[in-house]
């Protein structure tokens, strides 16, 4: 899972932040895993395994915090998959995505969720988050 999350995050925001000191020196994999377990973050995760792990969606009431496919596995309906498992399940109506990361406001619109005017800076960041309703 967590590196699923690394590596993910590498690839969606090395090119928003350009902060190569987070990138490969903060964000890293035990120290990611340590998080996860250490905040309770794995109590509201659900995993997309096949007999592999290739993707996760974590879910606190009715909102989707995190979503990420391991890259190889992008494109293949995973992503698809965990959203409708949240819809499904869940009554979530809302989400924060970052506000460059086309790719992912494409994938969330195309599942129903749509751009607001609420958004606000990245935790730390000059990056702004937007949040996204359905």
């Amino acid at each position: 899972i967590a590196e699923i999350l690394v590596f993910a995050k590498r690839m969606k925001y090395r090119s928003i932040f350009n902060d190569d000191a987070y990138s490969f020196g903060e964000l890293q994999v035990i120290p990611v895993a340590k998080k996860y377990i250490e905040n309770g973050f794995l109590d509201n995760m659900f995993l997309y395994d096949d007999g592999i792990i290739k993707g996760l969606i974590r879910i606190e009431k009715e909102e989707i915090l995190e979503l990420y496919v391991d890259h190889f596995f992008q494109g293949q309906g995973v992503g698809s998959e965990l959203i409708k498992y949240a819809k499904e399940n869940y009554p979530v109506s809302f989400l924060w995505t970052i506000e460059k990361n086309i790719d992912a406001v494409h994938f969330y619109e195309a599942h129903g969720f749509h751009l607001t005017d609420t958004k606000k800076f990245e935790e730390g960041t000059t990056e702004y988050i937007v949040m996204m309703r359905r």
